[in-house]
């Protein structure tokens, strides 16, 4: 049995990323893998839980200074000796150079890093994954206009990178007396998800909703550190009664299924999870137009894409999903749903990564015989 182990730099705080790297573990060691899920730092929290319950292993190297505590290092090496993973596969930047300088002290026989986000970042972060690419054996991307970005940067050589999406799971198709419920709601319920970072751009969302109806309403999923603005900035367009912060939903399954219709706000994405799950479930989708995103809808089907940043051309896209019948909308969400099924979902990317890992632990066995 193979040992795949994840490195990811914490789990304490989910975002999109985190709870991909979570479900493809568990689904993978459902699927007979043996998988050790290792954060660089944090105690894991509920998610450590969760992964125990799918027999997935945990570990936390409790690094204090980023990935370069050398107390982390040495619980990851004294690991290692004792545990032997296959494969080391990194997800986000500072797992990623944890699991590339790892092979200067141990040896792991493959390496492969994932980039979750078509933000490059800095020069310095772009000449760290160019000068390390050599200690990777592979990297792959969430969506194309994350691997064009990638390449366009020169962090990684065209021969050495693959698109390999986001998946989830696609929930049971509601029933007919639930949807007609969903029907005589009296109020419009909007759901957005996501960590309240600038990158999600809410204050954006927070002024295209002020401009709809009085009787709409909006959930928020999500915690990070621009709760307190946001609230601030909801009291000043005096929404702050039509607007619910959920806070962190480890499952948001609920949020979605109490909702007529899912928006995305964000300046960029690798490939959305959110819209994923949105669309899985059966709601049309309002989104911006950042990079990555489009790859995860079927603009004027599944959805309506409007320009980044601008809170006029969302108000009014929300505003005519809102005029839709209800009927208009289910077979809005019901192409959605298909869409995610054919191409996003949960067991169809397992099985690309299962087929990923297998070539590269057989290419590095025939390298070796031809040794």
């Amino acid at each position: 049995m193979n040992h795949i182990a994840m490195l990811i730099p914490t789990v304490d705080q989910i975002g999109g990323a985190e709870r991909q790297v979570l479900e493809l573990a568990k689904a993978l060691a459902a699927k007979g893998w043996r998988v050790t899920l290792i954060a660089l730092s944090g105690t894991g929290g509920i998610a450590a839980q969760e992964l125990s319950a799918a027999g997935v292993a945990f570990l936390s190297l409790k690094m204090r200074k980023a990935w370069i505590d050398p107390l982390g290092w040495l619980r990851f090496l004294y690991w290692a000796r004792q545990h032997k993973p296959d494969i080391l596969h990194a997800h986000l930047p500072h797992a990623t150079w944890f699991a590339r300088l790892v092979r200067l002290f141990h040896p792991v026989r493959v390496v492969i890093d994932t980039i979750h986000t078509s933000n490059t970042g800095s020069v310095a972060r772009q000449r760290a994954y160019r000068q390390s690419s050599s200690l990777s054996n592979w990297t792959t991307c969430v969506s194309h206009p994350v691997a064009d970005a990638v390449i366009e940067a020169g962090m990684v050589s065209a021969g050495k990178i693959s698109v390999l999406p986001n998946g989830v799971a696609i929930p049971p198709q509601p029933n007919v007396a639930t949807e007609h419920a969903q029907r005589r709601k009296p109020n419009f319920r909007w759901i957005a998800v996501g960590r309240l970072t600038p990158v999600k751009d809410y204050p954006t969302l927070l002024r295209a909703f002020a401009q709809l109806p009085g009787t709409t309403l909006l959930e928020i999923a999500g915690s990070g550190p621009d709760e307190r603005h946001l609230h601030a900035l909801a009291n000043k367009l005096s929404i702050e009664d039509r607007v619910h912060f959920a806070g962190f939903q480890s499952d948001v399954q609920p949020c979605l299924s109490r909702a007529d219709a899912f928006v995305l706000s964000s300046l960029w994405e690798g490939l959305p999870v959110s819209v994923l799950e949105a669309a899985a479930s059966g709601l049309p989708v309002v989104a911006t137009d950042g990079a990555g995103t489009r790859e995860a809808m079927i603009p004027d089907e599944t959805s309506l894409v409007v320009p980044v940043g601008n809170a006029d051309a969302l108000a009014n896209a929300m505003s005519a999903i809102m005029a839709m019948t209800p009927d208009q909308r289910s077979q809005m969400g019901a192409r959605g749903r298909r869409f995610v099924n054919d191409h996003y979902s949960l067991p169809k990317v397992v099985r690309e990564w299962e087929r990923l890992y297998h070539k590269l632990l057989v290419e590095l066995l025939y390298a070796r015989r031809r040794a």
